[in-house]
C-alpha cells in the first residue's frame, strides 16, 4: 500500500518517471533490434544438405545446397528440405531475439521467473494494484 500512497501523491512525477523509463526501454530495444538486422543466423535440414541463413529480422539472405546430397533426393524432397533448413532458420532467429529480449528486459525486483521478463510487472503490482 506505501507505493499506491507515494503514488497519489506524487502521481504526475512517477508517471513522468514512468513514461522516461518507457522512452528509454523503447529506444534500447529498437537499437537492439536494428543490431539484430545485420546478424545471419543459419539452419539446415535434418540431413545437412540444404543450409538456410536469415537475418535478425527474418530476411532470407542465402540459401546453400550441397550437390552431393542432390543425388538421393527428386525435387519433391528438395523442396521440402529446403523448407525445413529455411523454418530452421527462423526458429534460431527467434531464440536470437528472444535472448535480445530478455537482455534487455533483465530481471524485475520482486517478480518470479515467470514474470521476470516483463518489465512493467513489478511497476503495475506494486503501484497500481497495492500488492
Amino acid at each position: 500500500m506505501r507505493d499506491v500512497k507515494a503514488f497519489a501523491a506524487n502521481g504526475p512525477e512517477d508517471l513522468t518517471r514512468l513514461l522516461r523509463e518507457a522512452d528509454g526501454w523503447n529506444r534500447a530495444l529498437n537499437e537492439a533490434l536494428s543490431g539484430l538486422e545485420e546478424e545471419r543466423l543459419a539452419g539446415t535440414d535434418p540431413s545437412g544438405v540444404v543450409r538456410a541463413e536469415v537475418s535478425g529480422s527474418g530476411r532470407l539472405r542465402g540459401l546453400s545446397i550441397d550437390p552431393r546430397g542432390l543425388r538421393g533426393l527428386d525435387h519433391v524432397q528438395l523442396a521440402h528440405a529446403v523448407q525445413e533448413a529455411i523454418a530452421a532458420a527462423h526458429r534460431a532467429m527467434g531464440d536470437r531475439l528472444t535472448e535480445v529480449v530478455e537482455d534487455l528486459a533483465g530481471p524485475a525486483r520482486g517478480t518470479t521467473s515467470a514474470d521476470a521478463a516483463d518489465p512493467l510487472d513489478g511497476y503495475i503490482r506494486n503501484v497500481l494494484l497495492g500488492d
